[in-house]
């Protein structure tokens, strides 16, 4: 949603300060940086002091609304596991994974199912804020005492899920003449987007008119990083709000405290987001050997692993908790809400046979 700036509507917050000492020091920075530091920066950063996700922070994910959605996808996992083969050893991995509800209820279904699964996984869970890290111990412990927290890991099977990931990776955003939004200061010393002075790249705003923006994600990287050239049996699993046809136009947004705001009015305590190109990543994939599965929506996915029948077996079982299985359901499943604004990708080595819950090609 695309906010106007008032500057006179800014917060000097802490990491608001250290920016512009930056920014006099060393010159206007890319829109990248600025969005890695509102989200990560160490000390400031908005995953470091506010409190993010549930009702005193500014979103509830999946996992929170259901224990289904994290049920479903521990037995996902499961059944890519014995896709490849049972191997002794793998590597599972959550990519910002938050306070671990969603791997607490996995690992909880994939335990009941599959116990030579849990006895063969070494759980990675790669997070960026100190006390998600902390959570995730606690909750996790006992099902995976022994948590990595990177994901540098040997060669080896891997399993990679990330839901609502990689919509917090950083953007750059340029024009319809190749030049890159960069943050800069003003007479007044207030933050505001300035333009690079050369092109960044001769095709990046390629058929784009005066006033369009295109944005570019590290999405791409990151998946080539995890999954490597798809020699060895890996697979990833990523769900989160975004389009599947390459499209121009601003997505980024921040939210504070429930409401829209513009990027650049409160840094460090906002949420900023960038909505997925997942053909960016479906159309790159086959180039270095990994073979692709989807996008399809939410809604789609979750009904091809059958999220209605295990509603209704945890139904019998917890009738006092119906409605509120219902409604959880429903909403991850809503025609005109998360069941069709979130798309599910998959991505795997080339060899292995397509993934759960993507209807074959």
């Amino acid at each position: 949603m695309t906010v106007s700036y008032d500057p006179d509507l800014r917060h000097d917050t802490p990491l608001a300060l250290k920016l512009k000492a930056r920014i006099r020091a060393t010159g206007p920075m890319l829109f990248s940086d600025y969005m890695d530091a509102c989200l990560f920066d160490p000390e400031c950063g908005y995953y470091v002091t506010q409190p993010v996700i549930g009702a005193d922070g500014d979103f509830i994910t999946a996992p929170e609304i259901s224990q289904v959605f994290g049920e479903l996808i521990g037995l996902w996992a499961v059944t890519v596991w014995r896709q490849m083969g049972r191997p002794s050893a793998f590597t599972l991995i959550e990519l910002g994974g938050g306070r671990g509800v969603l791997m607490e209820d996995a690992l909880r279904a994939a335990s009941r199912v599959d116990p030579a699964f849990m006895a063969a996984m070494k759980l990675v869970m790669y997070e960026g804020s100190p006390r998600f890290r902390t959570a995730q111990a606690e909750r996790l412990r006992a099902h995976a005492p022994d948590i990595r927290e990177h994901v540098r890991y040997t060669d080896g099977p891997a399993i990679v899920i990330g839901n609502e990931f990689l919509d917090c990776l950083s953007v750059n955003v340029v024009d319809h003449e190749d030049r890159t939004r960069l943050v800069g200061l003003d007479a007044e010393d207030r933050l505001i987007y300035v333009r690079s002075e050369r092109a960044r790249d001769a095709s990046w705003g390629h058929g784009l008119k005066p006033g369009e923006v295109r944005e570019f994600s590290s999405a791409w990287h990151t998946v080539q990083t995890l999954l490597g050239n798809g020699q060895r049996d890996s697979a990833a699993l990523f769900i989160d709000y975004g389009y599947e046809a390459a499209t121009s136009g601003e997505t980024v947004q921040a939210i504070r405290r429930h409401a829209y705001e513009h990027p650049l009015t409160s840094p460090g305590e906002a949420d900023l987001s960038a909505f997925v190109n997942f053909s960016d990543v479906a159309q790159r994939a086959p180039h270095i050997g990994l073979a692709v599965d989807g996008p399809v929506t939410q809604a789609e996915f979750l009904g091809a692993l059958g999220i209605m029948e295990r509603a209704s077996r945890l139904i019998a079982t917890n009738p006092a908790r119906a409605n509120e299985i219902e409604t959880g359901v429903a909403r991850l499943m809503a025609p005109n809400g998360m069941g069709t604004r979130f798309k599910v990708l998959g991505v795997r080595s080339p060899q292995l046979p397509p993934l759960p819950g993507f209807r074959t090609r």
